[in-house]
């Protein structure tokens, strides 16, 4: 967690509503940070449903393993994160953290061990002492309380500058449910999920295998769409749980996908999904604007939406941002080098609404003073219609500045 907040982070923070059958309880357990929560539990009353995505690196932390293991069963009733350290690439030592975590939160919860979710985030390698923390559980279960969430926010944060938090009420049928939702991340984030830890509780009453299609296909506008560094974290975890106490206000139990029920909610789950997913880019280690790529007129969408993350990766475009530089030619050379079908001489370019390059050259209205002004926005738009065919999509970075490396390069230290 950085002493300076991003020029980027939100001006206000919402206020947080109690989500029936959720209660939180936060405490300083000293994994690696001093004077500071770093450790969360989130007890969850009898009934949860549970639904998650997580990383696909192909070196998953141990308790990425677990949580994949435990979803099987589609209930919950608790999570516990803790920050400072990733608990990943730690052999026996990881699993056997894992389990210690797991049979303490389950003692501490009334719950079995098959119904708790962890989440681990910090320095890759070290392995995590279960025993600085596991001790705290009972306390922390008989003390949680329903209104924790903004501690909750904080707590799980390593280098973010700001806490992420959103909540919504939505209509579900003829009545009404509570969403909320945190995350946490500001380096190591790319798509392949889910770029971060993020988790959503709802009061809905909406079946496991249903909260898994809303979550899996909610990723893709969301969590998969952004990007800071281009590096995929071993940890990413994206959970969403429903208690279903809104059943006891008359909020009907959704069972089928396709239940016309879930359009609000669907839209609400969305928009959540993909704000929280702005937050973390906006709080991109070191960022200082935000980057908003288009790319049009791709031969498919699938291959928009590499040649867009091509752009947003390339660390000649993002420095280029960071200097408030409108070299277009860095947009060109990441077009070509995305290894997708694309004709230089139908490529156009647009900072904002400004047209930079049109029928592969620089475009006659071409004016550097006009650009260079809108370069000093906080938030930049790049598109680029590749004139092959329909295939579009939109992807979110940040710019690459000095205070990244200055982050990254002693973050063990």
């Amino acid at each position: 967690m950085s002493d300076a907040i991003s020029p980027l982070a939100p001006k206000s923070y919402p206020k947080m509503p109690e989500v029936a059958g959720v209660r939180i309880a936060t405490a300083e357990a000293g994994i690696k940070y001093r004077g500071r929560k770093d450790l969360l539990l989130m007890v969850f009353d009898a009934g949860t449903e549970a639904a998650g995505v997580f990383t696909r690196s192909k070196c998953p932390s141990a308790p990425v393993e677990l949580c994949r293991q435990n979803l099987s069963g589609g209930k919950a009733r608790a999570l516990v994160v803790n920050s400072g350290n990733a608990n990943a690439f730690t052999g026996s030592k990881g699993r056997q953290a894992t389990a210690a975590t797991a049979k303490a939160a389950a003692k501490a919860v009334g719950a079995e061990e098959g119904e708790i979710f962890l989440a681990s985030t910090g320095v890759i390698g070290e392995p995590l002492d279960a025993g600085r923390f596991t001790h705290l559980l009972d306390g922390m279960a008989a003390n949680a309380a329903p209104a924790g969430w903004s501690d909750a926010a904080r707590a799980i944060m390593t280098t973010d500058t700001f806490p992420k938090m959103l909540s919504a009420r939505v209509r579900f049928g003829d009545s009404e449910v509570v969403l909320n939702g945190i995350a946490k991340g500001a380096g190591m984030i790319a798509p392949d999920m889910a770029t971060m830890l993020s988790f959503v509780a709802t009061d809905a009453p909406i079946a496991s295998h249903v909260l898994q299609d809303l979550l899996s296909k909610g990723t893709a506008g969301s969590f998969n769409s952004v990007t800071v560094d281009s590096d995929t974290s071993t940890s990413d975890s994206l959970m969403l749980f429903a208690t279903g106490k809104a059943a006891d206000k008359g909020a009907p139990r959704v069972e089928d996908v396709k239940d016309p029920v879930l359009v609000p909610f669907r839209r609400a789950l969305n928009k959540m999904l993909k704000e929280l997913a702005l937050q973390i880019v906006r709080d991109g280690e070191g960022a200082r604007k935000q980057v908003e790529v288009r790319v049009t007129g791709a031969k498919s969408s699938r291959s928009a939406k590499r040649v867009a993350l091509s752009i947003a990766n390339s660390p000649l475009v993002k420095t280029a941002v960071a200097g408030e530089d409108a070299n277009w030619g860095r947009v060109v050379m990441a077009v070509g080098k995305a290894g997708e079908p694309a004709d230089r001489d139908l490529l156009s370019i647009w900072f904002g609404d400004i047209r930079v390059a049109h029928n592969g050259e620089r475009d006659p209205g071409y004016s550097e003073e006009e650009t260079s002004e809108y370069m000093k926005r906080d938030e930049v738009v790049i598109r680029a219609d590749l004139g092959l065919g329909r295939g579009k999509a939109t992807v979110w970075t940040c710019d690459l500045t000095k205070e990244y490396v200055a982050i990254n390069g002693d973050y063990r230290s």
